[in-house]
């Protein structure tokens, strides 16, 4: 009897569990337990990292101490990058937003690890990056791996992977409410996303770990600041304006350059990072505050302990070294380096001002406090967690109103000189197509995937027009997709396959014509505009891009890959998934 009543017991913990695994309650339990365990990680990560720096940069060192170690710490971190953890390299906000809209929230537990050591190694040797980027990309991943070995399905993975990243960034930058902020604003993209209450608890649990630790200390200690005189209003415009451009040169000195390093042979990805090992380095030689995150600077800065001329020097020498330190491959983010820009470009605008109007200005460590924000607005283009982040890094509410001003300045700037946000080009250069902010608000709506089915045929370059034609015979599509050994090439209609094969000479192959169709990978300008949807785009994006392309049949594509043929759309499936047959299209279309 003992032994029967146990066992109806077990059963009933089972059932219970179980339960509790397939309801969303789960996912508010398990915030508060990766909220914890993200927290302490993070905080592991900013001990070691501190470590690390004072064993490499010992006082009374020598000077070229500041070139060796840089250089020797991007070349081992390169190598072990390149050769162990390919996706540990960068800031980490793409990879995450990858995991999330391409790969259903998966993160290896290898990539964590990767970018917890080699990013501890590489900020320690003083490469002018920062930590808040890659501790998104840890707390995602914890996220994922704990939800994936608990047997979680991929929509309850995908919804821990913005828990995993508020739980992170509450942690490393002392900021729990721009924390949920940005993961809503930049990760998700939604605002008002169904996971607001999980991210909540995970900022909140994380943030608590960091205060039980390390204590209740704010990132920045800055003087209370106060609005002097109305005129300052024109002044912090001014800035907006002078941030906005400064924000501009660098996402765009950084995509440059990353290109162009994208361009080199694949044999020298290993080493690539020594290079901005070796820049950043020699920059520090001279002037010291340019290496690492450079956060002991910057409050140094904010409570006035820095001339005009140091500070201007101080600007435009992070903006080249954090440029060539992330364009060549080391692992780090822009978060901090940002902060750093934005406080030097504030100082230098305020140290101006207020040498001409001394009396209707505030010093320079006011406009220091609010260029932060405005640089972050216009590099990372998340405005409203800007104006969150700089008020709890500060803990100063005064200035709310004139860094709200510059923010939008800034923000409208960098908007209309560099259209694509940072994060997204980056994952372009990868040939990663994010979602869009307008194509993942409409998300929630009928998608592609609902009504895409496989090609019944798929043409080759090398097919003879005449060979083309007869395969095709007979098909439904009114287009088809040509597919060679890098996959997807573009799409061929019915009709110019016959005007070719009665036009041309016998013989002639599909490539011939491909590229005068207009409907080529290799001839078309920009990628995002080719006649090609996603999986997960809506039908109606599906319909416009069919009337801007004149075609009835487009091609799927996975988002890792344009050249990647996932299936192919067609328009009376469209209408079909919409409820229209096509009878009653045909109907209509006789009335």
């Amino acid at each position: 009897m003992h032994t029967r009543g146990v066992r109806r017991w077990d059963a009933k913990i089972v059932a219970a569990l179980e339960n509790l695994r397939r309801s969303d309650r789960l996912l508010l339990v398990l915030s508060l337990v990766i909220g914890a365990l993200v927290g302490l990680v993070v905080v592991a990560f900013i001990l070691i990292t501190g470590r690390l720096a004072a064993r490499m940069y010992p006082a009374g060192g020598t000077g070229w101490r500041r070139v060796l170690v840089p250089v020797a710490g991007s070349i081992s971190t390169g190598y072990l990058l390149w050769r162990y953890f390919p996706f540990a390299r960068g800031s980490g906000i793409p990879q995450t937003k990858f995991a999330l809209f391409v790969n259903d929230g998966r993160i290896l537990m290898r990539t964590v690890i990767g970018k917890f050591f080699c990013c501890s190694a590489s900020l320690a040797s003083g490469i002018a990056l920062g930590r808040e980027g890659p501790s998104v990309q840890v707390g995602a991943g914890i996220s994922s791996v704990v939800a994936r070995n608990l047997g979680l399905d991929s929509r309850q993975v995908k919804a821990l992977v913005p828990v995993g990243c508020a739980a992170a960034l509450a942690a490393a930058f002392n900021t729990p409410i721009a924390a949920v902020l940005f993961s809503l604003e930049e990760i998700m993209g939604d605002l008002q996303s169904n996971v607001l209450g999980s991210v909540v608890l995970s900022s909140a649990t994380s943030w608590m770990v960091l205060h039980l630790v390390l204590g209740d200390d704010p990132l920045f200690h800055v003087s209370g600041y106060q609005l002097v005189h109305p005129v300052e209003f024109a002044i912090y415009a001014a800035l907006g304006i002078v941030g906005g451009l400064g924000s501009v040169a660098f996402v765009k000195l950084l995509l440059h350059l990353r290109g162009w390093f994208m361009t080199w042979p694949k044999a020298t990805v290993w080493w690539q990072p020594a290079i901005g090992g070796l820049l950043v380095g020699l920059m520090g030689y001279f002037v010291p505050e340019v290496m690492g995150v450079g956060y002991n600077t910057v409050d140094k800065v904010l409570n006035g302990g820095v001339v005009l001329k140091l500070v201007a020097l101080f600007a435009v020498l992070k903006i080249i070294a954090t440029a060539v330190c992330y364009a060549s491959g080391n692992a780090g983010g822009i978060f901090g380096p940002a902060l750093f820009i934005g406080a030097m470009m504030g100082a230098s605008v305020g140290s101006v001002a207020h040498t001409w109007f001394p009396h209707y200005t505030a010093g320079p460590g006011a406009y220091a406090l609010v260029g932060m924000g405005t640089a972050f607005a216009g590099i990372v283009r998340t405005p409203l967690t800007s104006v969150i982040m700089i008020f709890e890094v500060t803990r100063d509410y005064n200035i709310i109103v004139p860094l709200m001003i510059s923010n939008l300045i800034s923000f409208f700037i960098s908007y209309k000189l560099q259209r694509e946000p940072i994060y997204e080009a980056l994952a372009h250069q990868d040939g990663v197509h994010l979602p869009t902010a307008q194509s993942r608000a409409v998300s929630e709506r009928i998608q592609v995937r609902q009504a895409m089915r496989a090609p019944s045929a798929v043409l080759s370059p090398e097919d003879e027009i005449s060979a083309a034609l007869a395969k095709i015979k007979d098909g439904p599509f009114d287009a088809w997709p040509v597919a060679g050994k890098e996959g997807l090439v573009g799409m061929v209609r019915n009709s110019e396959l016959e005007e070719a094969a009665s036009a041309g000479p016998p013989g002639r192959k599909l490539a011939d014509i491909l590229g005068n169709s207009g409907h080529g990978l290799d001839h078309a300008p920009d990628a995002e505009h080719l006649p090609h949807v996603h999986p997960d785009h809506s039908l109606s994006l599906a319909l416009e891009r069919m009337g801007a392309s004149h075609l009835h049949a487009l091609p799927v594509v996975s988002r890792a890959n344009v050249r990647e043929l996932m299936g192919v759309v067609l328009l009376d499936d469209i209408l079909g998934a919409y409820g229209v047959s096509e009878v009653n299209s045909n109907a209509g279309a006789k009335k």
